[in-house]
């Protein structure tokens, strides 16, 4: 086990998760029910189980594309979603 990559990838993912829909989502629900053990669970469940599938199609993947292609593709893609984002939001406060 590579635990320098293991704790790369939880300072990355952890950051990542911080403030974005999957944990408002926990918040909202901890705050309406009284199982927040339940909650707890079913949320980290669902992001292990995410992350199992990203590991997964990740192996596959740079089986047929090489890994350097495969950051250019997820830089763009991130830049493009953050111009749709931004160009929504400017709409948005133009109307």
């Amino acid at each position: 086990m590579d635990f320098k990559i293991m704790l790369t990838t939880f300072g990355l993912v952890f950051l990542a998760e911080l403030g974005d829909k999957t944990q408002l989502a926990t918040f909202c629900l901890s705050a309406d029910h009284n199982s927040k053990l339940s909650v707890f669970l079913g949320s980290a469940s669902a992001l292990v189980l995410s992350s199992l599938i990203a590991v997964l199609c990740g192996a596959v993947f740079s089986r047929f594309v090489p890994t350097q292609y495969i950051k250019v593709g997820a830089g763009l893609f991130f830049i493009v979603v953050g111009i749709f984002t931004l160009y929504s939001a400017a709409k948005a406060f133009s109307v």
